[in-house]
């Protein structure tokens, strides 16, 4: 493992070359990947509904084609589903990741070509390792064997043919993975996508426990819960007496800081490191580049062009939309993507900031329909985890969940916001953390504080502090153990609060 480690190091630094490339042009490179997508979708049912073989710059495009959400692209992806091919993209679409999304129930499907798996995420996966291997030549990585907690797939039920499939973005890539990629990951490809999440936590954990593990891959949340699990198992007081080569641990899917001091206690090393990446059922966007950075730079060769739409655009019907070259730092954006995969003008429901225009790092500040906004407030969540993340660091509390819904104007009483915290180290003071949440939620937020003043349209928050397993229950009961699903932050609804407060009680 020795021979390979030093191999695959030496593999993954070349690879940074290309990318200096698109950090030194990124207009140039973006110019061309645009050009080239349109280019191949213009025999597509959707590219002659737009002329796209009449398209030869960026402007004829944003006038002709308009920004889609899932909503209104989802008809032609429905006949994808339904097994008909060239509606969006050229290449038979074989592969589906479905998402549960972030601000309702429903499922989304998302398409996955060919393009888009090898341009887009296996590419992003090796620019992870190569970026990586760049800020610690030193690294012992390849020795062992990476853990990627990932979801499932199944036949698409809804394709006479029964030729396609749908699942995770990260079952999907998993079960498509090149033969050198199968080789420094664990566990076995049968147990990794297994459907049933209890049971498959249970075999995750006892066949990772044997396994001489130096990294692992994942969302927070459900890596948690295989660490918790392996522990009780091997009967170990923390992660690295089970593995002691752990070195890294690759996060996205939902912002790490809330859970750092949680990992910090199961995996007690001041040698840990944590690299952030910006992955999505739609593509690959983000990789932290620096160490001790939490911006990532945005990766502008994966067959994915970007545009932004202003924060005062968002809610607009026909929202208008800039390019890299009109970004500003600071700002928030809406991210719409186009893909090799036949996503065109799409509003991802990402929200970003960018912190560098040169080379162009970005973080994502939000939802566009994941806050609060009931009293003109304005919430987003990046606010939240903000306040949440201090209140925890004043008190000494380790988080494990948490969900945050309004308290509405009534004659009674003034509106607010109430929250449901699962702690995994609880605060000595409740009313003194929730006192610090609400001065951290002040201070980082100018909406919230003059709404705060005096409270004259909202109150203190409400936090509820629930018992450890509160937030896995729940999720279960909705059918969203595992994978991609995540807990969803934050509702301008009481649908999620309500429900946790009925299941607990």
């Amino acid at each position: 493992m020795q021979i390979l480690n030093s191999i695959l190091t030496w593999v993954m630094k070349k690879r940074m070359h290309q990318m200096e490339l698109f950090m030194k042009y990124p207009h140039e490179v973006q110019d061309e990947v645009l050009k080239k997508i349109m280019y191949m979708g213009r025999g597509t049912e959707f590219g002659k509904k737009y002329a796209f073989d009449e398209l030869m710059h960026y402007e004829h495009f944003k006038q002709r084609v308009p920004v889609y959400t899932y909503e209104q692209i989802f008809p032609y992806i429905e006949r994808a589903m339904r097994g008909e091919q060239n509606v969006l993209w050229p290449s038979e679409i074989k592969w589906f990741a479905k998402s549960s999304g972030t601000t309702n129930a429903r499922s989304k499907f998302i398409p996955v070509s060919p393009e888009a798996l090898e341009d887009c995420h296996f590419k992003g996966g090796k620019d992870m390792l190569s970026i990586y291997v760049n800020n610690y030549p030193d690294t012992q990585m390849f020795s062992g064997k990476g853990v990627a907690v990932g979801g499932s797939h199944k036949v698409n039920e809804f394709d006479p043919s029964s030729t396609s499939f749908y699942g995770d973005v990260s079952a999907v890539i998993m079960q498509n993975l090149p033969p050198w990629a199968q080789f420094i990951r664990t566990p076995s490809l049968d147990v990794a996508l297994m459907d049933n999440w209890e049971e498959k936590i249970d075999k995750l954990a006892a066949e990772t426990a044997k396994v001489n593990v130096t990294n692992i891959a994942g969302v927070p949340t459900w890596t948690v819960l295989l660490i918790q699990r392996i522990l009780e198992l091997e009967n170990k007081t923390n992660i690295l007496e089970v593995w002691p080569n752990l070195e890294v641990f690759f996060h996205g899917a939902v912002a790490f800081h809330p859970y750092k001091n949680l990992f910090k206690s199961l995996i007690p090393s001041t040698g840990m490191r944590y690299w952030d990446t910006y992955n999505a059922s739609e593509g690959f966007f983000g990789i932290q580049d620096r160490k001790d950075a939490d911006d990532l730079l945005l990766m502008l060769d994966y067959g994915v062009f970007y545009e932004f739409i202003p924060a005062e655009e968002i809610n607009k019907e026909y929202p208008d939309t800039i390019t890299l070259d009109q970004v500003e730092i600071g700002k928030n954006y809406a991210m719409v993507i186009t893909t090799n995969a036949g996503l065109w003008r799409y509003n991802i429901g990402d929200t970003v900031k960018f912190t560098s225009t040169s080379p162009y790092r970005i973080k994502i500040s939000g939802r566009t329909k994941h806050f609060i906004n009931v009293f003109g407030e304005e919430v987003i969540i990046e606010n939240a985890e903000t306040a949440i993340t201090e209140a925890c660091e004043q008190t000494g509390a380790v988080i494990d969940n948490f969900t945050v819904g309004p308290i509405f104007l009534e004659k009674s009483h003034h509106g607010g916001h109430e929250w449901i915290v699962e702690f995994k180290i609880k605060p000595n003071d409740l009313e003194k953390f929730t006192f610090l949440l609400d001065a951290s939620l002040r201070k980082v937020n100018s909406d919230y504080d003059a709404k705060r003043a005096f409270d004259l349209a909202l109150m203190m928050p409400k936090v509820h502090s629930v018992e450890e397993g509160t937030f896995y229950n729940w999720m279960k009961k909705r059918g969203k153990l595992g994978g991609q699903n995540k807990v969803p932050r934050l509702s301008n609804s009481r649908e999620y609060i309500d429900d946790i407060l009925a299941m607990i009680q």
